[in-house]
């Protein structure tokens, strides 16, 4: 429970058991009840920390040894050990016994949590992080198939990994979620201009902005059939539609307009629906500064810098798109000034070295 719902949710239900707890009819019945209920909080909480199946493995091993020994003290079975060998051997076989049920019940979960992940929806830490090796199939196909836009995931994980840190988020899931909000790409990667390889753009060719927009929705689309074919779990798929929400297409409703065609503007407005999280709000926010930040003055200065990323900010907060996140203010200042620190970090300049026949610096 603690790892795919949360140590409160953990500890929510150790509190339920406890009050279920049978009325004791003798001393060891009351001394289980201390032991199952400090061996369940210790779960709880180091189980929503865990992020690996080797850590789980090991809390299966360590706290039934713990309740062993707590077990064998908390019962006085080391005095009686002293007056009565039948009494210590036949007490100690029913405290061996109880902690081996606890550790065979918890290799036992451990083994089922992937099929309760599947069966529940459940996003494990575990889970999360088998997600964001970069080997997993999908991540590394769009690294092959659509180089441009793996190297602007990249950079936007930096972006997005350091906002959320800053207001206390779900690094993990952001993490995650942000390698996947563009695999939709996939399905025609020239048509994003960070393949394109600046000999030709199929946008041109076909000059039709309503066809145009509508290629920019299909990798929303196409984003969620992926997701269903490689099974991802909700929340990571959720990045998928989330991370542009109803923004506009802006580059192509302009060029429409340019046209004088009979448009609507809602023809130029992605599906949605608007974040409905703060991790997915700060990959939207991360999505649009990106580019405006790696496109600006390699000598900008800080506030040039920051007044382009409020800009940015700030109209999709009057658009609406932040309306469900349940960012604060403070948090959305948070998020600006992260992303400034973050464009400090990537900005620096390289010196340039001298060179002489038949030889080269370091």
């Amino acid at each position: 429970i603690s790892q795919g719902m949360g140590t409160i949710t953990a500890l929510a239900w150790v509190s339920i058991a406890s009050l279920n707890w049978p009325d004791s009819i003798t001393n060891i019945d009351g001394n289980l009840l201390i032991i199952a209920l400090i061996c369940s909080i210790i779960v709880s909480v180091l189980g929503g920390r865990i992020r690996s199946r080797a850590q789980l493995l090991q809390l299966s091993i360590f706290v039934p040894l713990g309740a062993l020994i707590f077990q064998w003290i908390l019962n006085g079975n080391y005095k009686n050990s002293l007056i009565d060998n039948q009494d210590f051997f036949v007490s100690n076989s029913q405290i061996f016994s109880d902690s081996l049920l606890s550790a065979i019940i918890m290799l036992i979960t451990i083994l089922f949590i992937p099929i309760f992940e599947s069966i529940f929806g459940l996003l494990t830490k575990a889970r999360l992080l088998e997600l964001a090796d970069k080997e997993n199939p999908l991540i590394r196909r769009l690294s092959i198939e659509a180089p441009g836009t793996f190297e602007h995931t990249l950079l936007i994980c930096g972006l997005a990994e350091e906002a959320t840190r800053t207001i206390e988020g779900d690094i993990d899931l952001i993490k995650t979620g942000a390698l996947y909000h563009d695999v939709g790409k996939l399905h025609a990667p020239n048509w994003f201009i960070e393949n394109q390889d600046g000999s030709s753009n199929p946008h041109d060719e076909i000059d039709d902005p309503l066809k145009s927009a509508m290629v920019l929705q299909a990798h929303v689309d196409e984003g969620l059939k992926f997701a269903r074919k490689n099974r991802l779990p909700k929340p990571i798929a959720n990045f998928i539609p989330e991370h542009q929400g109803t923004l506009k297409m802006g580059y192509f409703l302009h060029k429409a307009k340019e046209k004088d065609l009979n448009i609507k503007e809602s023809d130029f407005r992605y599906k949605g629906p608007i974040p409905q999280s703060k991790e997915t709000a700060i990959l939207m926010l991360a999505d649009g500064c990106e580019a405006a930040l790696r496109a600006m003055d390699i000598n900008a200065s800080d506030s040039q810098a920051l007044d382009t990323i409020s800009k940015i900010v700030n109209s999709r907060k009057v658009d609406g798109q932040l309306n469900d996140s349940n960012l604060s203010m403070g948090e959305i200042f948070l998020i600006k000034k992260s992303f400034l620190n973050v464009w400090k970090r990537i900005r620096h300049r390289r010196i340039q070295y001298p060179t002489v026949k038949n030889n080269t610096f370091s």
